[in-house]
This record gives structure tokens, sequence and C-alpha cells, in this order.
């Protein structure tokens, strides 16, 4: 999955992100405002899971959005 292609279209993806993640916040996600890095990061603060792990999380949704195109 192209990531360039969820950043681009992360405005309408927030509702997506918040869904999948629902303990990020509305200021977390727009800090995060597409940045992959900066979601992986996020994602282990907030539920204290290794980086593989949530990675792994964002892979799924990058599939998800690639298949069904949200």
């Amino acid at each position: 999955m192209n990531w360039d292609r969820i950043e681009g279209n992360w405005k309408e993806l927030k509702g997506k992100v918040r869904e999948k993640w629902g303990r990020l916040t509305d200021d977390d996600i727009d800090v995060i405002a597409g940045k992959r890095q900066q979601l992986t990061g996020k994602i282990q603060q907030t539920y204290g899971i290794a980086k593989d792990e949530a990675e792994r999380q964002i892979d799924e949704f990058a599939d998800a959005y690639a298949k069904s195109d949200y």
C-alpha cells in the first residue's frame, strides 16, 4: 500500500482512524496528519504495545483502505 495515498486523504480518513484506534484524541489525529511514523508512535504510547504490533495494525488498516477505498 502506498502510504502517500493515505497521507493525501488524511482529512477524509480521520473518522476511520478514530474508529480503529478510539483512544486517540482528535488532537492526536490532527498532529499525526497522515505521517505513518507519528501514527506508529502514538499507537504505541496510547495502547502500550510494541512497535511491531503497532505497525501490523497500521498495515492492516492500510490494506483495508486499499481494498475498500473507504
